[in-house]
C-alpha cells in the first residue's frame, strides 16, 4: 500500500519523502572505545511531482473467461492507460485501461476510471464488453477515450475471441458513451465484427473538438488473404448511433497501416497519423509515418503525405538483451495553438541505429510539410521508448517517454524513469522526473514465438490541465507478485515554467540506411507484429499479388 503525506495541498508518496540516515559507532576488539567515522548517508530519492493511483483491486474473478487459460494470466496487473480531461469541467477526468493482463495477448477487461476532484481520487467501474464483465468476449485490448466539447465521453476498445485471424476466432471494436463525465456508460455498440478473416487493430477515438454531433474512430484491419487498410466509423450524433465503418487508406497487397490517430485542426480539417508497414521484393519490411487529411468531416480523405521514414530497432534489456514490448511501430500525434501538428515516436536515427531514442517531427500548414525530425531525449546514450505527446493551448509541447537511465549492472533488475520533456517550440527541451526507478524485470510479460517482452502498454496517457501537463503511466510494484502494475496519475505541478528556461538543445538525426540498419529495422517490425498477431511475418510473406 503506497501511504502518503500532505505537501502543496496535494498527496506526496511517503517514499518520496528525503530519506533521514542513522549514525552509528563501533568498539575495538581490545574492548577500548573508538570512535568510527558513520557511513555516509544514502543519496535522496530523485525528488517527483505528487502522483495518485488510479487502479485497484480487480473486479474479475478467477476464470471469468470461461474458456481454459492460453498463456499466464497476470491478476490485478493493469496497462496501457491513455486519459481524457473534460473541457467544461477540467476536475473531471476519465481514463481507461486494460485489466488483469495476459501473457498471451489482451486482458480479461477493460476498466473506466473517473475523477472529480482533479485526478486525487478515482471511481472505476467495468465495462461490459468482455464475458468478466458481462459481455460476450473472452479478452479485450487496446482501449482510447475523448472527451467531446459538450462534456460527452466517448470510448472505444478491441473485444475478441482466440487468436487473431485462427480458425474458430472473431473480434470487434465496441464504442460506449457516458454523459456523466465517466461515471456510468451505455451498453456497447458494435462497430465492427469479424470472424478469422479479418482482425480489427489499435483503435483511437477522436470527438470533435469543434461540433459535439461528431465522432470519429480509427483502426487497422488485418485481412487474411494480406492486406490492412485504415478503417473509419463515424458517429453525427454525438456517440449515440455509428455509420458503417469503412475503409479510407488501403497500402496494396501484402502491405498494411497500424497506430491510426485522428485529430481534428482548428479550421475543422481531419489528420490521420498511421504507421505504414510495406513488404520488400527481398522478403523483409520496411516503415513510414504518414497522414492523410479531409476537409469534410471524414467523408473523402486525401493520398497520404509521408511524415517520416520509421527507423526503429525496438528496446532491450542492455544488461540480458531481454526484449521490451514497447511502441516500436506507433506514433502518437497532438495539434497545438494555431494548428501546429506534433508527431512523435521510436527512431534509432539519432544512434546510427544502435538503440531507439525519441523523434519528433512538426507541421504548421496542417500536415502538408514536415520538418525533419529533432531528438527529444536528452541522454542520447540511453534507449528510450513509448513516447507520447501532447500540445497545450498556449503552444507549449510535452513529450512524456520511459529510458533506462538510472539502471544498474544488476542483471536482475531493469530500472526505468518515465520522463516529461517540454518544448516551446520543439528545438530546445527541459526535462522533469516523472516517477521515481522502478524495476519493468516485474512487468507483465507478453509471450509469442520469437518476440514479445516486458509490457507496460502500447501507449500511455497524457493531457493538461491549464498549465500543468498531466501524464497517466503504468508503473511496477516492487514485492508484489500478485499485483505487478498500477495505473498512476502525476500532475507535472513543478513542470510549468516558460520557454526562456528551456536550454537543451535537440539535436536532428541524420543516418544513413546501410544494408545492416535496414534488416535491424525489419526485424523490428517483424518482433512488434508477431508480438500482436502470431505468424504475421510468414502469412505477409506468403502472399503474391493478383
Amino acid at each position: 500500500m503506497r501511504l502518503s503525506i500532505a505537501f502543496l495541498g496535494m498527496a506526496l508518496p511517503a517514499g518520496l519523502a528525503l530519506a533521514i540516515a542513522a549514525c552509528g559507532g563501533g568498539s575495538s576488539n581490545s574492548g577500548m572505545s573508538s570512535m568510527q567515522p558513520p557511513p555516509p548517508p544514502p543519496p535522496p530519492p530523485p525528488t517527483v511531482d505528487p502522483q495518485y493511483r488510479a487502479s485497484g483491486a480487480s473486479p474479475f474473478a478467477a476464470g471469468c473467461d470461461g474458456v481454459p487459460p492460453v498463456g499466464t494470466l497476470y491478476a490485478n496487473a493493469e496497462v496501457e492507460p491513455f486519459l481524457a480531461v473534460n473541457p467544461t469541467n477540467t476536475a473531471n477526468l476519465a481514463a481507461v485501461w486494460q485489466e488483469d493482463r495476459w501473457s498471451s495477448g489482451g486482458a480479461h477487461g477493460i476498466v473506466a476510471g473517473s475523477s472529480l476532484n482533479g485526478g486525487t481520487s478515482w471511481a472505476r467501474v467495468a465495462l461490459p464488453f468482455t464475458r468478466c464483465a458481462g459481455g460476450t468476449y473472452e479478452r479485450a485490448s487496446n482501449p482510447w477515450i475523448t472527451f467531446g466539447p459538450d462534456g460527452t465521453a466517448n470510448l472505444i476498445a478491441l473485444a475478441f475471441d482466440g487468436a487473431a485471424l485462427a480458425p474458430g476466432s472473431a473480434s470487434a471494436v465496441l464504442a460506449s458513451r457516458s454523459v456523466d463525465g465517466g461515471a456510468t456508460w451505455s451498453a456497447p455498440a458494435t462497430l465492427i465484427l469479424d470472424g478469422a478473416n479479418a482482425f480489427s487493430d489499435k483503435g483511437a477515438v477522436t470527438a470533435d473538438p469543434l461540433d459535439p454531433h461528431f465522432v470519429y474512430a480509427v483502426w487497422d484491419r488485418l485481412t487474411a488473404d494480406g492486406f490492412g487498410p485504415t478503417y473509419l466509423a463515424r458517429s453525427q450524433d454525438g456517440g449515440i448511433t455509428w455509420e458503417a465503418a469503412r475503409s479510407i487508406y488501403d497500402p496494396g497487397l501484402n502491405n498494411q497501416t497500424i497506430g491510426n490517430v485522428l485529430v481534428v485542426l482548428p479550421n475543422g480539417t481531419l489528420v490521420d497519423l498511421f504507421t505504414e508497414l510495406d513488404a520488400t521484393a527481398g522478403g523483409g519490411f520496411t516503415g513510414f509515418l504518414g497522414v492523410i487529411r479531409s476537409t469534410d468531416n471524414g467523408a473523402t480523405w486525401s493520398a497520404p503525405i509521408r511524415v517520416a521514414d520509421l527507423l526503429t530497432v525496438g528496446t532491450r534489456d542492455p544488461d540480458t538483451g531481454a526484449p521490451v514490448r514497447d511502441s516500436a511501430l506507433l506514433g502518437e500525434i497532438s495539434v497545438g495553438s494555431g494548428g501546429a501538428l506534433h508527431v512523435v515516436w521510436q527512431d534509432s536515427r539519432f544512434t546510427g541505429g544502435a538503440h531507439d531514442g525519441i523523434a519528433l517531427a512538426s507541421s504548421s500548414d496542417g500536415g502538408l510539410t514536415w520538418s525533419a525530425p529533432v531528438r527529444v531525449n536528452s541522454a542520447a546514450n540511453i534507449p528510450a521508448f513509448s513516447p507520447m505527446v501532447h500540445a497545450r493551448g498556449d503552444g507549449m509541447i510535452g513529450v512524456t517517454y520511459y529510458d533506462f537511465r538510472s539502471n544498474t549492472s544488476d542483471r536482475a533488475t531493469l530500472l526505468t524513469d518515465y520522463w516529461l520533456a517540454r518544448s516551446a517550440g520543439g528545438t530546445t527541451w527541459q526535462e522533469t522526473r516523472i516517477a521515481v526507478p522502478f524495476d519493468l524485470a516485474l512487468a507483465p510479460v507478453t509471450t509469442s514465438p520469437g518476440a514479445g517482452g516486458y509490457f507496460l502498454g502500447d501507449y500511455q496517457g497524457l493531457s493538461s490541465v491549464g498549465a500543468v501537463f498531466v501524464p497517466m503511466f503504468t508503473e511496477t510494484n516492487t514485492g508484489a507478485p500478485n499485483n505487478r502494475t498500477d495505473i498512476f496519475y502525476a500532475p507535472a505541478v513543478s513542470a510549468t515554467g516558460s520557454a526562456a528556461e528551456f536550454v537543451a538543445a535537440a539535436k536532428s538525426g541524420a543516418v544513413e540506411l546501410t544494408p545492416e540498419l535496414a534488416q535491424r529495422v525489419s526485424d523490428a517490425i517483424v518482433d512488434a507484429m508477431e508480438a500482436r498477431i502470431p505468424g504475421w511475418a510468414a502469412t505477409k510473406r506468403a502472399r503474391k499479388p493478383r
